[in-house]
């Protein structure tokens, strides 16, 4: 079975907030059997002894980067409040304000709107390190998606800091758009999954505990699994090449039925993945391009603007044209706000 590994750029802005807490990195790495020197991938466990070893040293497993230390055991104690909860929404809810008593700030609050789920964090301190609000998505995502059992899909992400030397390392972490120097953090997914079950029991819980941070940081990451290694397959032909389902399972040199049922194992179907990937193509180019609606329909697979145009609202709630507006408008409001 391939190792789970973790990008040396995660690494790099791992050290780089502890030297930040003049924490001494040497023996701290050391302790787990790691090198001075990080530059290849490293296995999720080796990290996970790292969070380990540094929540121990500084009695603080947000890195230094909260209010208020979350001292060593808080996230223990944060998934067994968890346990007696029923839904998603109940959990997240419940989450957000243990984070909040645990850390002060940053905290979240969670907005349901127009078919999304959003995860809004305040602070009234300075504004913090990309990496803080990273390890904040980390905690609540991770955890999220081990209560109700399947990774949950996010639409994007915004952070109000600028753009770190590894920003590039953050779109493929997250597997969704992200933008930086937004006038808010946030974590968007589709509120329809807030109604899940909670399906874990005190049981789960102790191997969960046992593994974790690694198994949040990798278990539920989009490019772990059978449906990243569709994605994977997708992601080098064109939308409008995507194969019918048959042949994927035949190219992939399984029978269908089998494709299916372990696709639904990850809590996922092709259509399911194709709808995540064309989604997230088109958020990016209307953030961040400029091509024509009906160009962009054709560029990602639909076969008439029409379509594209009911698929769209039925992800956002909102027009093609409406969300491009929305975006520009507060990209001007955020570039004539006056300087602090």
């Amino acid at each position: 079975m391939q190792r789970r590994m973790i990008a040396p750029c995660f690494m790099d802005d791992t050290l780089e907030c502890l030297r930040r807490h003049n924490v001494e990195v040497e023996p701290l790495l050391a302790s787990v059997g790691l090198p001075p020197v990080i530059s290849e991938p490293i296995p999720a466990e080796q990290y996970g002894a790292l969070w380990h070893a540094v929540a121990q040293e500084m009695d603080d497993e947000f890195f230094g980067e909260g209010a208020r230390p979350m001292r060593a055991g808080s996230f223990a104690l944060l998934c067994q409040a968890l346990l007696t909860t029923e839904t998603l929404e109940h959990a997240l809810r419940r989450g957000l304000r243990f984070l909040r008593a645990v850390l002060d700030d940053p905290h979240g609050e969670l907005l349901v709107r127009n078919g999304l789920a959003e995860v809004r964090l305040s602070d009234s301190g300075p504004l913090r390190s990309a990496f803080a609000y990273r390890t904040f998505w980390i905690i609540v995502h991770g955890v999220n998606c081990w209560l109700v059992g399947r990774r949950l899909p996010i639409r994007w992400v915004d952070f109000k800091c600028s753009i770190p030397p590894t920003g590039s390392d953050y779109r493929l972490f997250f597997g969704a758009p992200v933008r930086f120097d937004q006038p808010q953090s946030r974590l968007v997914f589709d509120a329809e999954f807030l109604r899940l079950p909670v399906i874990r029991d005190a049981c789960a819980l102790r191997e969960f505990l046992r593994k974790a941070p690694a198994n949040i940081l990798v278990r539920y990451r989009h490019d772990e699994g059978l449906s990243a290694a569709i994605r994977g397959r997708l992601h080098a032909t064109a939308p409008a090449a995507w194969p019918s389902f048959e042949r994927l399972a035949a190219g992939m040199r399984m029978q269908a039925p089998t494709l299916r049922r372990r696709l639904q194992s990850e809590g996922q179907s092709y259509r399911s993945i194709k709808d995540e990937m064309r989604r997230a193509l088109a958020m990016e180019a209307l953030l961040n391009g400029s091509r024509s609606v009906a160009d962009l329909a054709a560029d990602i697979g639909f076969s008439e603007p029409s379509a594209f145009h009911r698929a769209f609202h039925k992800w956002t709630g909102k027009s093609p044209a409406l969300f491009r507006r929305e975006a520009s408008s507060d990209a001007d409001l955020r570039d004539n706000a006056p300087a602090n």
